[in-house]
């Protein structure tokens, strides 16, 4: 029996440890192996850090222990793995006392938090998932604040890659929506975006620096500079330039201004990804903080001066030349701003969404003109504009190619994107970002080639006094409900009326989005599932618990069930990790199981 003298337990005699060569304690919360190899006595967890499985089992030679089931090798002193992809085992004080071995059974760091933020490192460093899954763990553990996390992993994939990527992209959308999951979704979302992140940097050369002049030009002239860069793709001048705008203390709208007027030299610019990420930075950085803006916002630059814009697209250019159409609406733009300058502002905001969905460029452009003479600011026509793009998802008919889901899912990111940039720049001096707003022109032309996605349109749940009556009721039959569509192919229409139900039934919209989100962090979701509901989210709170957010959200869940299930490999390797952080048994449980 084991007789407990404060924090240490009996682990047997030393000469008996000697015969067998290892005993197992069941101290505390988790069994720990006791080996003598070569004159001394060493204690580790039991549980292998990859796996679970008993390390009793494993073979011990010149000191080194190796795990029986999948050969990850250790430091029998220190615990450490000689293959990263295992974790360090943890190890615990051992003392002989009288020929009698005995073990600590409690685990801890001095410093838990700085001790997961250095594994949280390691890990992204080395791109090893179940490791990032624990550090994540371990922090939340700790009590670290999910936005020191977010910092960490965000300021790591901008050192660590030459550019901004996917992985910032999603680490950044599901930061953002983070205030609205619940604690177990919060953990994924910040595994999600932490794997993702590692893996863009993985083998990726690092970002070098670059420095700001050392001249203090005026904003404008700083604007116009970034603006040429970009047309000649001269990505060093635009850094400089942007980093000369940073280091002046341009405010984030001046800056957002500025890149806005560069990003939309060309259109449409990597089939909208291009700003979307510009946008992303910009929100990372309200995430992180913006002393931090001379090591993120430069990442974008590289994309966009190299990106390849729809005018260079025979679709942009025939049967109408889509490009020259919205050059000249944009060179009418400061006459019609100023024609309007004191006109009240525009509310109907559905109805000119609606106009924008016609199967007509001019009459498209002309309901913008006829808009901006109304008083429309550009937050109004952005506002529109990203609504009428969630039509086209919401509406997306199942008759179409699978990939086309994509299509519809370009526009609407890079309308969403249009749209936060915009309200970031705000209304003031409205002159100055004339140049920005041509994006709108172009996000119109875009949502224009994709009128085909909707030819027949899919019906939207509850138009035209559809009933749902065969639906359940109650919110949470209605989750169950939605979950078990997600778990099921081809269940798009069943996923847009189930989430029609929940809201005409007025139950709560944020539990609706967090069931969504948990649909969507179970799977091995693509790049587009998770900026899609990101930018959908946004969307919503935009409109509230009306017909038009409703609308919305039935466009995500559509998009995001087209897109389900997936193997759900990356959810077992949160599983694991989360058990082993708990102190489980996982060969145990899955004997008995």
């Amino acid at each position: 029996m084991d007789v407990s003298t404060k924090e240490f337990v009996l682990a047997g005699s030393l000469e008996e440890l000697k015969t067998k060569g290892r005993f197992v304690v069941h101290g505390g919360h988790r069994p720990i192996l006791v080996i003598y190899d070569r004159g001394r006595v060493f204690a580790l967890d039991n549980r292998c850090p990859h796996m679970g499985f008993p390390l009793e089992r494993g073979s011990v030679e010149d000191g080194i222990l190796t795990c029986h089931w999948h050969h990850a090798r250790f430091d029998l002193e220190s615990g450490c793995t000689f293959d990263l992809w295992a974790d360090d085992a943890p190890t615990f004080p051992v003392e002989v006392r009288k020929g009698e071995v005995w073990v600590k059974t409690t685990l801890g760091h001095a410093d838990p938090a700085a001790h997961w933020r250095r594994r949280l490192a390691d890990s992204l460093a080395h791109d090893l998932g179940l490791v990032i899954a624990k550090a994540v763990h371990g922090q939340l553990a700790a009590e670290v604040a999910t936005a020191d996390i977010v910092r960490q992993v965000a300021l790591f994939g901008a050192q660590n890659r030459d550019g901004w990527g996917t992985g910032l992209t999603i680490l950044t959308a599901l930061a953002n929506l983070l205030p609205v999951l619940p604690e177990e979704e919060a953990y994924l979302a910040l595994f999600h975006g932490a794997r993702r992140v590692a893996a863009d940097c993985d083998g990726e050369a690092p970002r070098r620096e670059r420095a700001p002049l050392e001249s203090q030009p005026e904003p404008a002239t700083l604007k116009r500079w970034l603006r040429r860069w970009t047309s000649v793709r001269h990505r060093e001048a635009a850094e400089r330039t942007l980093l000369t705008a940073i280091a002046a203390g341009l405010s984030p709208a001046v800056l957002a201004d500025a890149l806005l007027a560069a990003e939309t030299e060309r259109a449409f610019a990597d089939g909208g990804h291009s700003l979307d990420f510009i946008n992303k930075a910009f929100e990372c950085l309200d995430l992180i903080g913006w002393e931090h803006a001379p090591a993120v916002l430069p990442t974008v630059v590289g994309q966009m001066v190299a990106a390849r814009g729809a005018e260079e697209s025979t679709a942009w250019r025939q049967p109408v030349d889509l490009v020259a159409l919205s050059d000249q609406a944009a060179s009418e733009l400061p006459q019609l701003l100023a024609a309007s300058r004191g006109v009240r502002g525009r509310s109907d905001h559905a109805v000119l969404a609606q106009a924008l969905l016609v199967d007509d460029p001019f009459r498209i452009v002309d309901a913008l003109k006829a808009a901006i003479r109304a008083g429309a600011a550009p937050t109004d026509l952005s506002r529109s504009l990203a609504y009428a793009a969630a039509l086209r998802v919401a509406r997306f008919g199942n008759a179409n190619e699978h990939g086309d889901w994509e299509t519809a899912h370009h526009v609407f990111t890079y309308t969403n994107a249009l749209d936060q940039m915009l309200r970031r720049i705000g209304t003031a001096n409205i002159d100055n970002h004339v140049s920005a707003v041509r994006g709108i022109l172009h996000g119109a032309m875009a949502l224009y080639l994709t009128r085909y996605l909707n030819v027949p349109p899919a019906r939207i749940p509850g138009e035209h006094g559809e009933r749902l009556d065969d639906l359940p009721t109650d919110a949470e039959a209605i989750r169950a409900a939605l979950l078990d569509a997600f778990d099921r192919q081809r269940q798009v229409d069943l996923a847009a009326r189930l989430v029609a139900r929940h809201l005409t039934l007025g139950h709560s919209s944020q539990t609706l989005i967090a069931t969504l989100a948990q649909a969507m962090l179970r799977e091995d979701a693509g790049f587009h599932a998770y900026q899609m509901l990101e930018a959908g989210v946004r969307q919503f709170t935009a409109w509230g618990d009306t017909s038009e957010g409703q609308h919305v959200l039935i466009a995500v869940a559509r998009y995001l069930a087209a897109h389900s299930p997936t193997e759900r490999a990356t959810l077992q390797t949160v599983d694991i990790a989360r058990r082993l952080m708990r102190g489980g048994e996982l060969h145990q449980e899955a004997r008995e199981s």
